[in-house]
């Protein structure tokens, strides 16, 4: 594991830092969005007074925090995705990975990084036939790793009252930010109460603290509202949903390659309006993310 130097030099202060994934940078917008949203992200955290510290796996090395030519050969193409569970292949592989949040949340555990912002978790994709529930690994992830992860809810394609209940069964402490709605990432508004919320920092943060302090061995997950100005009113999304899910059986699109799909099928069907909300609530997460960060490390 290499701590960037950035990195390195808040963390020997104490300084507030705050972990980003890579997935959003390989994966998540074509190029060059992809790394013009990695470096506004970056950005922001330091607008906020905090360090970032994009996690990623180059050459089989563990990297907190990347320099400038890292963050472009990530956002270039050609790097696999990496969950938890692909880490340690990777690694020994000596590849490249670009982590999820389950792969993230832990590595920045390990590093010592209590605060990580992304765009939304993952969950539980709706059934289709007799198949098994597909479980996203972000969710078992969150259930044993104590840091404090700011994110819009769970992407709106999820079956997201499933997606609560297992994180309820993971002991994963939710809270919404500012609301005691339960945000679905491209709206604010999924129907599903919250029975926490925080309206500050201060609140987020002391919240972690006393996770920490009951040694619970689970995250914090800050549920933060897509911006106002950006957000997209649930009955439209609703219908956007339905028809791209309804193409998606249809094509047999199922399994790693269904989120994606369907990603880019909403960013069709709704004119773009999908994708400019994504990176907007990215950007926000992280602001929030450092402010947390710089709440907690104060305390």
């Amino acid at each position: 594991m290499r701590l960037a130097p950035e990195v390195a030099e808040a963390k020997a202060c104490g300084a507030p830092v705050v972990a980003l994934e890579s997935t959003i940078i390989a994966h998540g917008f074509p190029w060059p969005d992809n790394l013009e949203l990695a470096r506004e992200m970056e950005d922001a955290v330091r607008a906020a007074g905090a360090a970032p510290a994009t996690i990623a796996i180059l050459d089989g090395e563990v990297r907190i925090g990347l320099a400038p030519a890292e963050m472009e050969r990530l956002a270039g193409g050609g790097v696999a995705k990496c969950a938890l569970g692909d880490v340690a292949a990777a690694i020994a592989a000596a590849r490249d990975g670009a982590t999820t949040v389950s792969a993230t949340a832990h590595l920045a555990r390990r590093a010592g990084i209590d605060v990580f912002a992304t765009g939304g978790i993952g969950g539980v994709h709706p059934r289709t036939g007799d198949d098994a529930p597909d479980i996203s690994a972000d969710l078992p992830a969150l259930g044993r790793t104590c840091v404090l992860i700011v994110a819009s809810g769970a992407k709106s394609i999820l079956d997201l009252p499933a997606t609560l209940e297992v994180l309820e069964t993971e002991g994963v402490a939710l809270a919404g930010y500012g609301t005691d709605i339960f945000p679905a990432f491209h709206t604010a508004d999924s129907g599903l109460a919250l029975r926490h919320r925080v309206d500050s920092p201060a609140e987020a943060a002391a919240l972690l603290r006393a996770q920490r302090r009951v040694e619970a061995p689970s995250a914090v997950l800050i549920a933060n509202p897509p911006p106002a100005e950006f957000a997209i009113a649930r009955e439209r999304l609703d219908g956007w949903i339905a028809r791209a899910g309804a193409e998606a059986a249809a094509a047999g699109v199922s399994g790693a390659g269904l989120t994606p799909w369907l990603l880019r099928r909403l960013d069709t069907l709704s004119e773009g309006e999908t994708t400019r909300i994504n990176r907007a609530l990215a950007i926000a997460n992280a602001r929030l993310g450092a402010e947390i960060a710089a709440a907690f490390a104060a305390a």
